[in-house]
């Protein structure tokens, strides 16, 4: 005898199934709980709302009380890891200047900066000692006020002590150019991305709803002379991004050399 699907999920199956063939669409209002319940011919609100609840977790609806549920708008931002090494016109931010052009929302960021001991990623990645600090700069990016990603970049403290990479806001000339100007110019990067969940803070810091994964690209930057300089950890929700790469085949930007001492472990 096969077993009755659960009154809850044949909610949330058939709901979803209206959301992936466009017969609910983006921004579309779901039925509500009340008529729900008629429906599936059950007097159970929580049974009803357990579904729903299945479909926020998935990312699909949200709820906007006393309104009801609304089928999610989906405007995923492309996320470039590669374009730090883009140009931009002088004096003008480059979060501001390479998002604005995409699609007309209005970017925007918070950055803080402090001096901290380093994690075990970044000091492993720059070849830290125990007690050497590092300043840190913490960016909260957004777009149209919603938090799309964040960004913190980390470099030993006696390289930018007392340096424009210490300013708590906006570098227009970049702070890259800052590092190029006290002798370590980025010549290259390493690239590493990580899929999990998030932790307590970034959901914090980035308003996420239930069961939102996030990838974590740790980008470390070289001098010519394979220092390592930065250390830039991305925090790029998955229900808000889509990571696009750009390849260009040219053998000889490809010389075979080692440059993940560390292996697959963060």
């Amino acid at each position: 005898m096969k077993p009755t699907t659960p009154i809850y999920q044949r909610v949330a199956d058939d709901l979803r199934a209206r959301i992936a063939d466009g017969t609910l669409p983006p921004g579309g209002k779901l039925p509500t709980e009340a008529e729900l319940r008629e429906t599936y011919g059950t007097s159970s609100r929580s049974t009803v709302r357990q579904g729903l609840a299945l479909l926020i977790n998935e990312g699909l609806i949200v709820a906007r009380r006393p309104q009801g549920y609304f089928v999610r708008e989906m405007r995923p931002k492309v996320y470039r890891p590669q374009q730090d090494f883009r140009r931009k016109p002088p004096e003008v931010d480059i979060y501001t200047h390479l998002i604005a052009s995409e699609d007309g929302r209005k970017p925007s960021q918070e950055i803080e900066v402090s001096i901290v001991q380093p994690s075990t990623v970044v000091k492993k990645r720059l070849g830290l000692t125990d007690n050497q600090f590092v300043a840190t700069r913490r960016r909260t990016r957004f777009l149209d006020r919603e938090a799309y990603d964040l960004n913190d970049s980390y470099v030993p403290l006696s390289l930018v002590q007392n340096s424009d990479w210490m300013i708590p806001g906006d570098v227009p000339r970049g702070t890259n150019t800052v590092l190029a100007e006290l002798g370590k110019e980025i010549m290259g990067a390493l690239d590493e991305i990580y899929i999990r969940m998030p932790t307590p803070e970034e959901v914090r810091r980035l308003q996420l709803g239930p069961g939102t994964p996030v990838a974590e690209h740790i980008a470390t930057t070289y001098t010519a002379d394979d220092d390592p300089v930065q250390v830039t950890i991305n925090i790029v929700p998955g229900d808000r991004n889509v990571i696009v790469y750009e390849r260009i085949k040219n053998p000889e930007d490809f010389e075979a050399r080692p440059r993940y001492p560390w292996g697959t472990e963060k």
